[in-house]
């Protein structure tokens, strides 16, 4: 049996693929719309959406974005897949892995450059870092992103808890009249097992001691040192991901025939 157009004869597409590539695309569109969902609830709750024009007003990176990009992309992939796939409709699967080809090399792109470019990359990563850290107060996403960056990481700063002094409310300035003057947020602090309420106080006033006694209580290490090496420990994890989509590009292709 022949379709007309541009769709496949039946029996050249297995159903174990097509199913599995539907499977997977429904998934992904459904985050991806969940994605857009909580992006545009979290603009409605800060009013933006009521006033576009304070988008620009955040001084730092507002996670939202990353929401909308990322929700963006998954939601018109895996609407082109959950379709295409479904319908066998040659255009859309044809969409759909050359997205996917752009995003993987983009991606592969971006890795070599990231090695060749290693010193201007931390520089860039530097400066964007600690422009975050003088809006640290400004947004309330933004101040989780960052407590929860340091806290994973087990970092402080971009390079380490001076970066800090960037901040209006926890430099070490004698103007600085703010009870967190020459402190660190408190994900900076290193973690009591035995404590199961947070203490958000931990580091006021820290950075007015010296090094050796800061190390007893909150993390010296920036947050650019840990993060270039946790990407060397998971190598491994990152190539992988690069092997799948090249794997899930490979299957499309057989399933456009």
């Amino acid at each position: 049996m022949v379709m007309s157009g541009k769709h496949f004869n039946v029996h050249e597409v297995g159903c174990c693929i097509k199913y599995f590539i539907f499977g997977f695309n429904i998934i992904f569109w459904l985050l991806g719309a969940a994605f857009l969902s909580v992006a545009l609830w979290a603009w409605s709750e800060k009013g933006v959406l009521s006033n576009i024009s304070s988008i620009t007003d955040l001084g730092g990176f507002d996670p939202v974005w990353l929401f909308l990009v990322v929700g963006g992309v998954m939601f018109v992939l895996g609407f082109a897949g959950c379709i295409g796939a479904l319908r066998e409709n040659a255009f859309l699967l044809k969409f759909f892995s050359v997205f996917l080809g752009i995003i993987f090399f983009l991606e592969l792109t971006a890795g070599v450059l990231a090695f060749v470019f290693k010193d201007w990359i931390k520089d860039q990563l530097k400066f964007f870092i600690n422009n975050n850290i003088r809006a640290y107060r400004d947004d309330i996403d933004l101040q989780n992103l960052i407590d929860f960056t340091q806290d994973y990481w087990e970092c402080c700063g971009a390079f380490g808890p001076e970066d800090w002094n960037l901040n209006i409310y926890f430099n070490c300035t004698d103007t600085n009249l703010s009870r967190e003057k020459c402190g660190v947020p408190f994900s900076c602090c290193t973690k009591d097992p035995a404590e199961d309420v947070i203490n958000t106080q931990c580091g006021y006033d820290i950075r007015a001691k010296d090094d050796n006694e800061q190390k007893m209580f909150i993390h010296t290490k920036g947050c650019v040192p840990q993060f270039e090496k946790w990407l060397q420990e998971n190598l491994t994890v990152v190539a992988g991901i690069f092997i799948g989509i090249a794997l899930l590009q490979n299957i499309i292709t057989d399933l456009k025939g």
